[in-house]
């Protein structure tokens, strides 16, 4: 999946953020993820989620499927995610 066909969030606190990110990902804090359900329901599918080691994006991704929002993956960490980013970019 190309970066601008999906959405990501990243689950982690803000202060981890902060510190180094995927460029086009959206912060939502895992303990806020519940309550902005909303948000999510409106974004482009599909959504990938990644943390530090992705525990806490698999949490995300299980509340999410529970409320509906079925086109939601696991990105695992940011580490992955950085490496994914570099192998699409290298692939265009």
């Amino acid at each position: 999946m190309k970066n601008n066909q999906k959405t990501i969030i990243d689950v982690r606190t803000p202060e981890e953020f902060n510190s180094g990110h995927v460029a086009s990902a959206i912060n939502v804090p895992l303990d806020k993820v519940p309550q902005r359900i909303p948000e999510f329901q409106q974004m482009q599918t599909p959504i990938e989620v990644y943390c530090r080691s992705g525990n806490r994006s698999a949490m995300a991704v299980s509340i999410l499927k529970q409320n509906g929002i079925t086109e939601v993956y696991n990105g695992g960490g940011l580490d992955e995610m950085l490496q994914k980013m570099n192998r699409d970019a290298v692939a265009d």
